[in-house]
C-alpha cells in the first residue's frame, strides 16, 4: 500500500507517535539511573559488530584446518552477513508493531545457537551453514539496539549518544581481530564463537529482567512474501558473485549470469509485492524522504571501506607478511582507533552544532586518500606508512557509523524509527556483502596470476591486497561522497512526531 500524501499517512502516524510516545516514556523511566539495562542494549550491538570481524584473523588457520578452498574463504564472513542482513529488516518492522523486547529475546537466542554450532563445526560447509544461524539471530541485536537508544534518549542528546554508539562499534572492530588472533594463536579459533556464549546469557539475563516490556503499535500479519522474494534476490545476488570467484567460471557462465540475473528479476518482484503489502518489511513511502534515501546509499557505499579493512588487512598481514593472528590483530589497531575517534568526535560536534551534513561530507575525502595510498601495498611495506593509511580510511569510516543514524532517525516519524534503524544497518550489510563478494573474486583471481607469473605466494597475496582494498574502499568512499553532497542540510531538532513528507525534504 503506498501513501500520496500527509492525509494519507496521518492516522498512521498518530498511532505511532503514540505508541512510541508511550514506549520511550515508559522505557526512560526503566532506564533512568539502570545501568545494566544500557549495558545489554550496547552489549547486544557489540555482540552482532563483534562477529562480523573477529574471524577475519582466524579465517587462515580455519581454511587451513578445515580444508576450505580459496571460493570459500570470505564465505565464512558472507554467510554471516547474508542471513543477518536479509532478517534485518524483518526484526525492525515487527519489532514496531510487536515491540521491542519479545523481538530481542529471540535474537539473542538463536545468536547464541549459530554460536555454539559453529564452535562445533567440523568441515567448512558445516561453518558456513552454521554461520549463518548465527546471523539469523544478529539481524536482531544491531537495529534494536539503535532503536532502543533511540527510545531510551530525548533528541537534544541525540547526537552525542550515537556517537558513543559508533564507539561501541568501532570498539567491537577493535576488540574482534585482537581477541580471533589471540583465540587462534593461544587455544583454538573455535573460542571466536565460544566466547559470545556467556556474554550473550548475561545478556538475556539483563534483557528478562530490566527492559520494560512496550507494546508496539499492532497491525496486520508481516509481510511474508516480501520476506521470501527479497531473501531469495539477495541469496541468489551473493550467490552470483561467489561463483563467479572459481576457477572456471567466467561472467558469462551460467552459475554467474543465471543467480545475477534471477536477482535483478526477484528484486523487481519484490518493489511491485511492497508496493501491494499493508505491513512491508521496507516501507518504500519512507524513501520520500531524501535524507532518508541519501543516508541508506551513503551506508551502502561505505560499508566497502569497512570490509576492506577490517577482512583483507589481517589476510595481507599474516599472508604476506607472515605475522601471527593475534599479531595480524594489534597491527590493524590505527584503523579501529581512527573509526573509534571519527565517530565519537563526529557525534559530539553534531550535538553541539545540530548539524549532521558538514561532518558526513569530510569524511569521505579521508577514506579515498587512505585507499589510494593502499595502493602503494608490498610485503615490506613501512609500519610508519602502514600506520597513516590505516587511520586515514578510519577516519573516513568513523563519522558515518554516528551521523548516518543520526540523519536517518530524524528523516522519520515515531512509528519507524525500528524500521529506519534496521534498514540503515541492513543497507551497510549489503553493501558489505555484496563488496566481499566482489572482492574475494578479485583477490583469489589476482592470487592465481601472480603465482602463475612464478612470483613467490608473499608477494601474490601482497599484490592482491594492494589491488582490491584501492578499488573497494576508494570506489565505495567516492559514491558516498556524490550522493552525501545532495544531502539537505536540516538541523536535528526535536520534531519526532511530524507526519510523514508528501515530497523530498
Amino acid at each position: 500500500m503506498t501513501m500520496t500524501g500527509p492525509a494519507a499517512a496521518a492516522p498512521a502516524d498518530v498511532r505511532g507517535e503514540s505508541v512510541a510516545g508511550a514506549a520511550q516514556g515508559t522505557a526512560a523511566q526503566g532506564a533512568k539511573g539502570n545501568g545494566l539495562l544500557l549495558f545489554a542494549v550496547l552489549g547486544g550491538m557489540f555482540l552482532a559488530m563483534l562477529d562480523q570481524t573477529i574471524v577475519g584473523t582466524a579465517l587462515p588457520r580455519i581454511t587451513a584446518e578445515l580444508g576450505g578452498a580459496g571460493g570459500l574463504y570470505t564465505w565464512v564472513v558472507t554467510s554471516y552477513l547474508l542471513t543477518s542482513t536479509v532478517t534485518v529488516p524483518l526484526y525492525g518492522r515487527l519489532s514496531d508493531v510487536y515491540g521491542r523486547k519479545p523481538l530481542l529475546l529471540i535474537g539473542v537466542t538463536v545468536f547464541l545457537l549459530g554460536s555454539v554450532l559453529s564452535g562445533l563445526a567440523q568441515d567448512m560447509g558445516q561453518l558456513i551453514a552454521f554461520r549463518g544461524v548465527q546471523g539469523l539471530g544478529a539481524g536482531a541485536l544491531l537495529p534494536l539496539s539503535l532503536a532502543l537508544v533511540a527510545d531510551l534518549f530525548p533528541p537534544e542528546k541525540s547526537g552525542r549518544v550515537q556517537g558513543a554508539l559508533g564507539g561501541v562499534m568501532a570498539a567491537s572492530y577493535i576488540a574482534g581481530p585482537f581477541l580471533g588472533g589471540v583465540f587462534t594463536d593461544q587455544t583454538s579459533w573455535r573460542w571466536a564463537f565460544y566466547v559470545n556464549i556467556p556474554i550473550g546469557l548475561v545478556l538475556l539475563a539483563i534483557i528478562v529482567r530490566r527492559l520494560p516490556r512496550v507494546p508496539g503499535s499492532g497491525g496486520s500479519r508481516p509481510d511474508y512474501l516480501g520476506i521470501a522474494v527479497f531473501s531469495a534476490a539477495i541469496s541468489s545476488l551473493l550467490i552470483g558473485l561467489t561463483e563467479r570467484g572459481l576457477d572456471d567460471h567466467t561472467w558469462t557462465s551460467a552459475p554467474v549470469i543465471g543467480p545475477l540475473l534471477a536477482a535483478a528479476v526477484l528484486l523487481v518482484a519484490f518493489v511491485l509485492v511492497e508496493r501491494r503489502a499493508v505491513q512491508p518489511i521496507i516501507p518504500l513511502e519512507l524513501f520520500r524522504s531524501r535524507t532518508y534515501t541519501i543516508g541508506n546509499i551513503a551506508s551502502f557505499c561505505t560499508a566497502s571501506c569497512l570490509y576492506a579493512g577490517a577482512v583483507f588487512l589481517p589476510r595481507y598481514f599474516q599472508e604476506a607478511q607472515g605475522q601471527s593472528a593475534t599479531a595480524s590483530g594489534l597491527h590493524i589497531y590505527p584503523l579501529m582507533l581512527a573509526m573509534l575517534a571519527g565517530s565519537v568526535l563526529t557525534g559530539a560536534l553534531i550535538s553541539k552544532t545540530r548539524r549532521y551534513k558538514p561532518w558526513l561530507l569530510a569524511a569521505p575525502f579521508f577514506g579515498v586518500a587512505g585507499a589510494v595510498l593502499c595502493a602503494g601495498l608490498e610485503v615490506d611495506t613501512p609500519s610508519w606508512a602502514l600506520v597513516g593509511w590505516m587511520a586515514l580510511i578510519g577516519l573516513g569510516v568513523g563519522p558515518m557509523l554516528s551521523g548516518l543514524t543520526v540523519a536517518v532517525q530524524y528523516s522519520v516519524p515515531p512509528a519507524h524509527i525500528g524500521t529506519a534503524s534496521a534498514n540503515l544497518t541492513f543497507f551497510r550489510q549489503i553493501g558489505g556483502s555484496v563488496a566481499l563478494a566482489i572482492a574475494g573474486t578479485v583477490y583469489t583471481s589476482v592470487v592465481r596470476e601472480q603465482a602463475t607469473a612464478h612470483h613467490a605466494l608473499t608477494d601474490a597475496h601482497a599484490a592482491a591486497a594492494a589491488t582490491v582494498i584501492p578499488w573497494l574502499a576508494a570506489i565505495g568512499a567516492a559514491v558516498a561522497l556524490v550522493a552525501l553532497i545532495f544531502l539537505p542540510n536540516n538541523t536535528v531538532t526535536p520534531r519526532r512526531g511530524a507526519p510523514m513528507p508528501a515530497a523530498v525534504d
